[in-house]
């Protein structure tokens, strides 16, 4: 079955609502992570990967961490190629001045 076709823009209000209520529910956890883009675009331009697919986990001593995985044009993981992890965590690394962050 194909990825239902949708628009995953959302307002700054909205992201900005999203986060805070994480940063609320968890504060003691990191608030985001990044990741280079030239790593991203290798997973993105994957023969056949027609999205992304971000799994929350948590590493061996319980610090949060991101699985990024293609999806194929059936919603199947392509985890025989590219996956990411090992995101920079925010904090330290934070955007300054950011209605994500504060």
């Amino acid at each position: 079955m194909p990825l239902p076709a949708r628009d995953h823009r959302i307002s700054l209000e909205e992201a900005a609502a999203l986060t805070r209520r994480h940063r609320q529910a968890r504060t003691t956890e990191e608030k985001a992570g990044a990741f280079h883009k030239d790593q991203l675009v290798e997973l993105l331009n994957q023969p056949g990967c027609v999205g992304l697919r971000i799994y929350h986990g948590r590493k061996a001593d319980g610090a949060p961490a991101f699985v990024l995985v293609g999806v194929d044009d059936a919603t199947n993981d392509m985890v025989d190629g590219v996956m990411l992890e090992q995101h920079v965590p925010c904090p330290p690394f934070c955007s300054a001045a950011s209605l994500l962050n504060t």
